[in-house]
Order: C-alpha cells, then sequence, then structure tokens
C-alpha cells in the first residue's frame, strides 16, 4: 500500500515545549516537595499531563485529591509560556510540511496535547492551511503509548494505516505510531539521539529538515 499521509506529533518535533513542560512541571512539583532529574523527566516524556502527574504522585506517594488541580497548574503554565514565546519552532517545520504538500499528501496532527495548547502552537508555527485533520489525546480513555489518537487522525483523515508515515520524537509517541501500525520516523532530542531504544522505528533522524526524497524512498521499500 503506497504512503498518502504523514501524521506529525507536535511537543518537542514541531516547538522546542519539551524543556518548557520540564520547567512547569518542576516549579507545580516544588510545592508537593518533589524533584524529578532530567532522567526521571524523560522516562515519561509523550504521556498527557494527567497521567504523567498520576505517575509522580503515586511514585512519590502523594495522594490523588491534588491530581486535578496539579494537572490544571502545569497546563496553564505552559499555555502561558508558549504564548509568551518561550517555546521556539523546530528546524525544518516549514520545510518539511512544504515537503509533504508538494506530494498532495494528507497532513494530519496526533498530540497527546490539550486543544487549547494545540491552537496556540498552530498558530506560532504557521501551520494551519497544511492541516487536514487534528486529533489529541486529551480526552480520550487512554493517550501515547496506545495508538488511539493516532488512529482516530487517520479516521479523520479517510485512509488506512499503513498509508501513514509518522513523525515522533518521543519515546511513548513511537510505540504508539508502530501499535498503530504505522511507519514511524523519529526525530529524538539531541541528547537521546544515540539511545538504543529508537530501533523500533523505520528511521532516525537528527532534525526534520534532513529528511529528504532519498529517506522518503526508503521508506516507500
Amino acid at each position: 500500500m503506497e504512503f498518502s499521509t504523514v501524521i506529525f506529533d507536535m511537543d518537542g518535533l514541531l516547538i522546542d515545549s519539551e524543556p518548557l513542560w520540564n520547567n512547569a512541571a518542576s516549579i507545580v512539583f516544588e510545592e508537593y516537595g518533589v524533584k524529578l532529574s532530567n532522567e526521571q523527566y524523560n522516562t515519561t516524556t509523550g504521556l498527557r499531563t494527567k497521567e504523567f502527574v498520576q505517575w509522580w504522585f503515586k511514585k512519590f506517594n502523594i495522594g490523588d485529591d491534588e491530581l486535578l488541580k496539579a494537572e490544571m497548574k502545569i497546563i496553564d503554565l505552559i499555555v502561558e509560556m508558549v504564548q509568551q514565546q518561550q517555546g521556539a519552532v523546530m528546524p525544518g517545520v516549514p520545510y518539511i510540511f512544504d515537503f509533504f504538500q508538494k506530494k498532495n499528501f494528507k497532513i494530519g496532527l496526533a498530540t497527546s496535547s490539550p486543544q487549547k495548547l494545540i491552537n496556540i502552537v498552530i498558530e506560532l508555527t504557521g501551520i494551519k492551511n497544511y492541516l487536514h485533520a487534528i486529533a489529541s489525546a486529551e480526552n480520550l480513555q487512554y493517550g501515547k503509548p496506545h495508538p488511539q489518537v493516532y488512529l482516530n487522525c487517520a479516521e479523520q483523515l479517510g485512509v488506512h494505516p499503513h498509508e501513514c508515515i509518522c513523525f515522533e520524537d518521543s519515546f511513548n509517541g513511537m510505540i504508539a505510531a508502530k501499535a498503530a501500525r504505522m511507519t514511524c520516523v523519529v526525530v529524538p532530542h539531541h541528547t537521546q539521539l544515540k539511545n538504543d531504544r529508537w530501533g523500533a522505528a523505520d528511521l532516525k533522524l537528527s532534525s526534520l529538515q534532513n529528511f529528504g526524497e532519498l529517506h522518503f524512498g526508503l521508506l516507500n521499500k
């Protein structure tokens, strides 16, 4: 089955927001006496804020009463930070959207982020006119690494999962894309580029701007 569709993750792939999420989580978690190392934080990259908070609250034996409050605080902080344009657009974003638009691909967005953040990032990156579908895992029963958000995006686009190339930056996102039976290109943070766990991906790149016809041809084989 030939490729007809490309689906992009958002945080960490289109916008350099992962440091902002880390910062926002650190500020909120500090109120509960919790300090995460970078290594700890990286193990939960790609999860929804709700699951991220649940995971660490359980790990540090914090009660469930504050879960929703902590989640909302983190989301409000990250929205404020992105609105202030603290998160830079990642290299190659305009290029990669042009690349697939010229091939007449359907283009979708599949993210764990809430809709209000999605709207801000779409405006910041200037990709609104490229997108044919937007899927958020915000209100799904399960977020990434569950494949539902990718399957929902494919359904909105009217395509079979085998027709889709997905671009991801996180391990949980990669697992979600592969579980959806889609081809996955990973663009990890430069500090994680040599990590062995990216072996499940169909292609690994250091930047979106490095993707070209050669890579597209390799994925088509």
